[in-house]
C-alpha cells in the first residue's frame, strides 16, 4: 500500500529526512519511534502533503500512484489520513458543523450521495458514544477549549466516520493520562483492518502496549536505523536510544 524510497526532505535550507526507506501493506500496523529531532513528525507532514516540507530525493508510492504528486485534498480523498499531535482550533466553526462538511466531502469523491443533518448525527452520535464524546463536544467550536485527552478522541472519531485506507497517527499519545489513552487505544485497535494500514508515531513503549504493532521501525537523523518486533520497544525502554542511534549499520530483527 504505501512504499518509501530514499526519501530525503527538506525544510528550508535544512535537510531532515536523510535515505528513509519504509513498506507498509494493507492490514498492517507499523511504528515509527525515535528521539527528538529524527524527522518523525517531518515524515508524516510529507505524507499528508503539508507546505513547506521539499522532496528533494526519492520516492513515495501509494497503491501504485505517486503521492508526492499529490495535493492534500486529493491524498484525504484517495484514503490518507493524519490524526496530529497537536490538532489545529478553529473558532467559528462547530465541531459537528465540520464533521457533515469533511464527511460529506468525503462520500462525493467516492461516488456515494451526501448523507442529511439528520443521518449525519444518527452517524456521529453512535461511533461517539464509543469514544465518549459528548453532545456538549459537538456542539463546541472545533478543538476550541478542548483537552488534549478530548483533542484525540475526536480525531479517532474523525477516522472512525471517513474510515481511510492510510492512518497516520503522529504521537497520539502526547498530553494523555493513562484512562485517556486506553480509550484512544480502544478506538484505534477497533478500527484496525484487512484493507487499513497504520503508521504510529510515538516516543514512547506505553502506547504499544494497546496498540500493538506488527513492525517497529527506529529512527534517527532522518533515516531508519532499527527495524524489529514488538520486543525492540521494550529494548529502547530499558536502554534508550544511544545503544542504537549510535549504530552506522541498520539493525533488524525477526
Amino acid at each position: 500500500m504505501l512504499e518509501i524510497k530514499n526519501l530525503h526532505v527538506c525544510v528550508g535550507d535544512k535537510p531532515i529526512l536523510k535515505g528513509l526507506t519504509l513498506s507498509i501493506q494493507p492490514g498492517q500496523v507499523h511504528a515509527i519511534m525515535g528521539p527528538n529531532g529524527s524527522g518523525k513528525s517531518t515524515l508524516s507532514y510529507v505524507l499528508a502533503g503539508r507546505a513547506g516540507y521539499d522532496i528533494t530525493e526519492g520516492a513515495i508510492a501509494y497503491n501504485g500512484e505517486d503521492l508526492a504528486a499529490m495535493p492534500p485534498e486529493q491524498r484525504a480523498a484517495k484514503g490518507v489520513f493524519l490524526a496530529m499531535q497537536y490538532p489545529v482550533e478553529i473558532p467559528g466553526v462547530t465541531t459537528m458543523t465540520f464533521l457533515k462538511t469533511a464527511l460529506n466531502a468525503q462520500r462525493r469523491t467516492r461516488g456515494e450521495s451526501d448523507l442529511d443533518a439528520i443521518g449525519v448525527l444518527k452517524l456521529v452520535r453512535a461511533k461517539a458514544k464509543a469514544l465518549n464524546v459528548s453532545e456538549e463536544m459537538l456542539k463546541r467550536a472545533l478543538n476550541v477549549g478542548f483537552s488534549g485527552g478530548e483533542k484525540k478522541r475526536l480525531e479517532i472519531l474523525q477516522m472512525s466516520l471517513f474510515e481511510p485506507k492510510l492512518a497516520i497517527l503522529d504521537e497520539t499519545d502526547s498530553g494523555l493520562d493513562i484512562d485517556a489513552l486506553k480509550l484512544v487505544a480502544e478506538g484505534v485497535n477497533a478500527l484496525r483492518s484487512p484493507e487499513r494500514a497504520m503508521l504510529v508515531i510515538t516516543h514512547y513503549q506505553r502506547l504499544l502496549d494497546y496498540i500493538v504493532p506488527d513492525r517497529i521501525h527506529v529512527l534517527a537523523g532522518g533515516r531508519i536505523v532499527a527495524e524489529g518486533g514488538k520486543e525492540l520497544a521494550l529494548e529502547l525502554e530499558a536502554k534508550g536510544y544511544e545503544h542504537i542511534v549510535g549504530q552506522d549499520s541498520i539493525k533488524r530483527s525477526a
